[in-house]
């Protein structure tokens, strides 16, 4: 049995994800999918005509998460960049903790172009994990909208 990438979950107020992917760095990729899916209608249209360089340090693997998704959507905000790919080149557990290293690519935020759905505006702690499954690993994910 394959399982989804990410889906979506009930929440009464704001937006609940699980994703998963065989490495960590797969599950990353993916909530950042699952995140950016929610704010636009159609990520598959977006192009990778600009690329970001991602490279965060967090005491903990959720801190970690958090970190990542909230540097992608203040990417998102300020330089006005719609994402579309996320690559983790590495997550390796160091002394202090947790570094990752990837991009994401995507292209400028054009209105006339892009149906956003939902504004995204920040990712939450509440209830945020990574676990290590059985094969791979989740993560679970509430955005605050």
């Amino acid at each position: 049995m394959t399982l989804p990438t990410y889906e979506y979950l009930p929440h009464p107020a704001d937006v609940r994800f699980r994703a998963f992917g065989n490495t960590l760095e797969e599950v990353f990729e993916y909530s950042a999918l699952a995140m950016f899916n929610v704010i636009i209608n159609d990520i598959s249209n977006i192009k990778p005509e600009r690329s970001v360089d991602i490279e965060l340090e967090s005491d903990g693997i959720d801190n970690l998460l958090y970190n990542y998704l909230s540097e992608l959507l203040f990417q998102f905000e300020v330089e006005e960049i719609i994402f579309g790919e996320f690559h983790i080149d590495s997550i390796i557990q160091a002394d202090t903790g947790y570094i990752l290293k990837g991009r994401a690519m995507g292209e400028d935020i054009d209105l006339t172009r892009h149906a956003f759905e939902t504004e995204v505006k920040a990712v939450t702690y509440h209830q945020l994990s990574v676990t290590k499954e059985y094969v791979g690993y989740s993560t679970h994910v509430i955005v605050d909208t």
